[in-house]
């Protein structure tokens, strides 16, 4: 029996091409035509396992899945707020992830990003790519990253890693967490737990690492960033709902905030007319946190073992296991 693969984000067939060497002989590999609703039911319908990164595998996606010999949905990524897994439990499709895969690609774009804002690198840039020369002016709102106050808002495998860089800088890093961590981790991670409003009051820096929920959507909006330190910045390397696009656009432009960087948006691709496009002081990338030329094998692989093992009818490892 061949066990047909379908990549749910449209690929290019270089990019298929690339995937294809880490499948088994009885892996076929395909992709959808669209990230259109109707495309993506005809793709999952021929399916027995499909990758998502973005596109959302809906309840109804699931149950034409399922009727139509679905196995298994496989995250690219560790973020699952874009599959139904309840869903998938009731039809009984599997549902799996690398969990902590992407823990240093992230959390080193959620540095660069950091020291972008504060060093102005990317307003530099474009300065002089429209023939300006910007250093007295930019330098009146370069900053330090050096002993500033971190807020990381979710301290997973991504958020603790960047505690880890974040040691070099000699910063003061606090975090807010449902369930805090050991003593000992805290010590090594020179992390320490307050609660939510401390963190948002007094950060130099906030840094969005949890999970997107009902209870976190749109935690970051008119109120919170209200409470924000005057001059304070963001980063967002998590989860696009976790933000209130516009009332950050607007807090950036009022000056109350000093800058933004976002990597992760509510609908992606993003348009050419989004609310971040052309705002001075915030820098926008296209969910570029977790990719890496260098790991792309390692994370291959370990999507293909999972996949093999429900193939097989057997029990993927539990650290990648949702449903």
């Amino acid at each position: 029996m061949v066990n047909r693969l379908v990549i749910l984000d449209p690929m290019a067939q270089k990019g298929l091409d690339k995937f294809a060497q880490f499948l088994p002989d009885d892996f076929e590999i395909a992709t959808s035509r669209s990230r259109a609703p109707a495309d993506q039911l005809e793709a999952i319908k021929g399916a027995t396992f499909v990758i998502t990164a973005d596109v959302p595998v809906t309840a109804e996606m699931m149950e034409v899945g399922a009727a139509h010999g679905l196995k298994g949905v496989h995250k690219w990524g560790v973020g699952y707020d874009n599959i139904d897994c309840e869903r998938a439990r009731e039809v009984g499709v599997r549902v799996m992830r690398t969990t902590g895969s992407n823990a240093v690609m992230v959390a080193e774009t959620t540095l660069a990003l950091m020291l972008a804002l504060q060093r102005n690198i990317v307003r530099g840039h474009v300065g002089l790519q429209k023939g300006e020369w910007l250093k007295g002016s930019l330098g009146e709102t370069s900053m330090r990253l050096t002993g500033k106050t971190i807020g990381l808002i979710g301290l997973g495998y991504i958020g603790k890693q960047v505690a880890r860089l974040l040691r070099g800088f000699d910063c003061e890093v606090i975090y807010t967490k449902r369930t805090p961590i050991s003593a000992e981790e805290a010590q090594e991670l020179r992390a320490r737990l307050v609660t939510l409003d401390e963190l948002i009051e007094t950060s130099d820096v906030i840094s969005l690492h949890c999970a997107l929920t009902d209870e976190t959507a749109d935690m970051i909006n008119k109120e919170s960033i209200a409470r924000m330190k005057p001059g304070s910045i963001l980063i967002n390397t998590a989860r696009g709902g976790l933000v209130n696009e516009n009332d950050l656009a607007e807090a950036v432009e009022s000056g109350h905030l000093r800058g933004a960087a976002v990597d992760v948006f509510p609908v992606e691709p993003i348009a050419a007319d989004h609310r971040f496009v052309g705002v001075d002081r915030i820098i926008i990338t296209p969910h570029v946190g977790a990719i890496s030329a260098d790991a792309y094998a390692d994370n291959v692989k370990r999507m293909v073992h999972n996949m093999v093992c429900v193939a097989k009818g057997e029990e993927p490892p539990a650290f990648d296991t949702l449903v």
